[in-house]
């Protein structure tokens, strides 16, 4: 039975990018560039972690915005591949729908929003239990939507353990696992490359 991270990258992604706006730093990482693994080693250090995956919805290119699109799937790509190479598993799970928006003025933009990555989470997490590979699952993610799934692990003697962010942890989830672990936002900003912070703006 294995102690395993599950990492809801888009939600995970909103809280760090949170971290940033409160501690007002206007230039934000390239997340293929982020040391996620020092990350975790150090808030998750007295927890021997036998497989860290990281789940994401697949990007596809839309007609109406194909440069967008283009750039997304690129850093995506770019994403993949860095953590895999840090020792992730990432695996694609859901799909993410365009959006077109309109304003009261008529201008429009277009808006991304991913679907489905909690319900493989939450699949994945629940067959690992039936199937009796999972001792202790680490959710970071603060998705309310998976708080069913953390109870069946519950009734199944598995261990939940959220992994929240000191900026607006999700009480729910803190209340639902048995444990909570939360990011300080020093130890978000300890890991970022350090040119970010050599970067002037102008």
């Amino acid at each position: 039975m294995k102690t395993i991270l599950f990492v809801d990258w888009e939600n995970f992604k909103k809280k760090l990018e949170s971290v940033f706006e409160k501690e007002k730093r206007p230039n934000k990482p390239n997340w293929h560039e982020y040391d996620f693994s020092g990350l975790f080693n150090c808030v998750l250090q007295e927890i021997k972690i036998d497989r860290k995956i990281f789940y994401a919805a697949k990007l596809n290119i839309y007609p109406f915005s194909e440069k967008k699109s283009k750039t997304l799937i690129e850093k995506q790509r770019l994403l993949k591949t860095y953590l895999e190479k840090q020792g992730f598993k990432f695996i694609f799970a859901g799909r993410v729908r365009a959006n077109i928006n309109k304003n009261n003025f008529g201008k429009k933009w277009v808006s991304f929003r991913e679907k489905g990555v909690d319900v493989r989470i939450g699949i994945d997490m629940t067959r690992m239990a039936y199937d009796k590979e999972l001792k202790t699952a680490i959710l970071a993610s603060s998705d309310s939507d998976l708080q069913p799934a953390v109870k069946e692990l519950k009734r199944r003697n598995v261990e939940c353990i959220y992994l929240g962010f000191e900026t607006e942890p999700n009480k729910g989830m803190s209340y639902t696992t048995k444990r909570t672990i939360l990011i300080r936002n020093s130890e978000v900003l300890k890991f970022c490359p350090q040119k970010l912070f050599n970067t002037r703006t102008k």
